[in-house]
């Protein structure tokens, strides 16, 4: 009796950690996407955060590295997928934000002109 429950408890410890393993693969990736939309959709990186998603990128690398899971489809897809997203949103507000100085630039001198 005490040899099932020992195996039982191991089996649900595994499911629960592969679980917590499975939350930030899904979370963060999606929530990475939610905000590329949203820049691409309204061609706009307005009240976005440049250093917020620099830093998590740079977070999600570290940790990808921190975690020596290389090969784990959760640290693929949770960490260095949703790095790159980050890095891919970083540099939508770069261009975004060259773009409208660019833009502003051409008013002032057409104005002046």
């Amino acid at each position: 009796m005490i040899n099932v429950l020992s195996v039982n408890l191991r089996e649900v410890s595994g499911f629960i950690t592969n679980l917590a393993g499975w939350i930030p693969a899904v979370v963060l990736p999606t929530a990475t996407i939610s905000q590329l939309v949203k820049i691409a959709k309204s061609q706009s990186s307005e009240g976005v955060s440049l250093t917020t998603w620099l830093l998590f990128g740079v977070a999600n690398v570290g940790l990808y590295v921190f975690t020596e899971k290389y090969f784990a489809l959760q640290s693929l897809i949770g960490l260095l997928g949703t790095a790159i997203m980050d890095f891919a949103i970083v540099f939508m507000i770069v261009f975004m934000r060259r773009n409208q100085e660019a833009r502003d630039n051409n008013l002032q001198a057409d104005e002046v002109s």
